[in-house]
């Protein structure tokens, strides 16, 4: 996204405490009460459930800390937690995980489009960028996103692919979390999807000597890795702006959206 708390403790040291307050809030909710006058009977529960969430997706706000609280805690948009960039950050946790926030809008992974309905949304507070002009993203910030990850991750046993930033799921629209957002160290902690760089290097190779494919393998593939890309066989602008949003992903030194060897062999070797 362009654009109750619990305080985050001193990044490398918050890690029990921060999971701990998660668990906290989770269940701070409780058991709806009954309608007056009706009694309902809760002591049996069914073993056959689970959670309603398989998808994390990650975002800036292009605002400072302020005007990040002001927009996400109004009508339209929110998120269930905003990380700040203040040295020691602060995560606020706006929208009670089992509710719905308004974070993803418009959006596709793999077959579900109400990503809403089915994922937690993090605002992290940086400035975005565009061209070449990006905001870095602070140590702090990113030791707090694994902690907080983590335990999001094992309470609802969320997918590594299902990790995602909101320029995967709506990349004819958005461009967040941007070129500078380290998806692989999140991959190396466990929590993202990443390629084989020995298996990608063998197929950039085979491109290289034998040629790219076209464009409806290139759509093929994308599709299989979740994009709502087109199926149209044509190198278009919609397929452009999906492969920006991997290149983004996987590839950030180059996003310009054009096919090329390296690319392709990232694509192809992804599970």
């Amino acid at each position: 996204m362009h654009f109750q708390s619990s305080t985050l403790l001193p990044p490398k040291h918050a890690a029990l405490g921060l999971v701990a307050a998660c668990a906290l809030l989770a269940g701070c909710a409780g058991a709806p009460k009954g309608p007056p006058g009706l009694e309902i009977d809760r002591s049996i529960q069914a073993q056959s459930h689970n959670s309603r969430v398989e998808f994390i997706v990650l975002h800036y706000t292009s605002a400072s800390n302020e005007r990040s609280l002001e927009l996400l805690s109004r009508r339209n948009v929110s998120s269930h937690y905003l990380i700040t960039d203040e040295p020691r950050p602060h995560v606020y946790q706006l929208v009670d995980e089992s509710r719905r926030a308004w974070h993803a809008g418009v959006s596709q992974w793999y077959q579900r489009t109400d990503m809403n309905s089915a994922s937690i949304g993090i605002e992290i507070v940086n400035a975005g960028g565009a061209g070449l002009n990006w905001a870095p993203y602070s140590e702090a910030q990113i030791e707090t996103l694994l902690v907080l990850l983590q335990d999001i991750v094992q309470r609802h046993q969320i997918k590594t692919r299902n990790i995602v930033g909101h320029s995967d799921i709506a990349p004819q629209r958005k461009v967040d979390p941007g070129p500078l957002f380290p998806w692989k160290r999140l991959a190396d902690a466990g929590l993202g999807r990443w390629y084989d760089e020995t298996l990608a290097a063998q197929y950039r190779g085979e491109f290289e000597r034998k040629g790219l494919p076209d464009a409806r393998w290139i759509q093929g593939q994308l599709k299989r890795l979740g994009y709502d890309a087109p199926q149209s066989g044509k190198l278009d602008k919609a397929t452009k702006n999906v492969l920006k949003a991997f290149q983004m992903h996987y590839r950030p030194s180059l996003y310009d959206g054009k096919p090329d060897a390296e690319t392709l062999g990232i694509l192809k070797s992804l599970p």
